[in-house]
């Protein structure tokens, strides 16, 4: 029998961010505050998540530009990997770079082949203010270094060059929830 809540389940599911708002294109700012309304955030941030079929997001992408990001996401041998971040930093990528495909809840519907590493490494803190450190590997790895990016302004389609940029661009101007 399972003791505590599930996340997500007293959040309230808020409407995505999409490309183009310029929300997702500026740096989050620092949570300095670790309190209720933090909790409050990253209850919504994992109920927006599974409602979206996510298997991570961050704050920015519900409007909220604050560094936060959850994740409920396997890694290549099928682990699941579930938490939250507050305030993350990269500390490692490296390993392999692997180009697979890479898709967004800011841009729904699409997905490109995009280059990470197979490795990573994020340091931050609980929505309590306790110091966490997650380990990634694989699509788990992906998985951070993605999310990691939301919190610095970038979409995986900055990272994505040539034709497949030039795809993913046509893409983006014929979906039907560009602005």
């Amino acid at each position: 029998m399972r003791h505590g809540s599930i996340p997500g389940a007293h959040g309230r599911v808020r409407p995505l961010t999409l490309l183009g708002d310029p929300v997702l294109h500026a740096r989050c700012a620092e949570v300095t505050e670790f309190g209720p309304e933090l909790s409050r955030l990253v209850e919504d941030l994992f109920a927006t998540m599974y409602a979206a079929e996510g298997v991570g997001l961050a704050a920015n992408q519900v409007g909220e530009p604050l560094r936060v990001f959850v994740f409920d996401c396997p890694d290549d041998e099928d682990v699941r990997h579930l938490g939250h971040v507050v305030n993350p930093r990269l500390v490692t990528a490296d390993g392999v770079t692997l180009r697979g495909p890479e898709g967004c809840l800011s841009l729904p519907g699409l997905e490109a082949g995009t280059e990470r590493h197979d490795h990573a490494v994020v340091e931050g803190f609980t929505a309590t203010g306790e110091p966490v450190t997650i380990h990634g590997t694989g699509f788990f790895a992906r998985c951070l270094q993605h999310e990691t990016d939301h919190l610095e302004g970038r979409v995986y389609a900055d990272h994505v060059t040539g034709w497949r940029k030039r795809r993913l661009m046509r893409q983006v101007a014929k979906s039907s929830w560009r602005r």
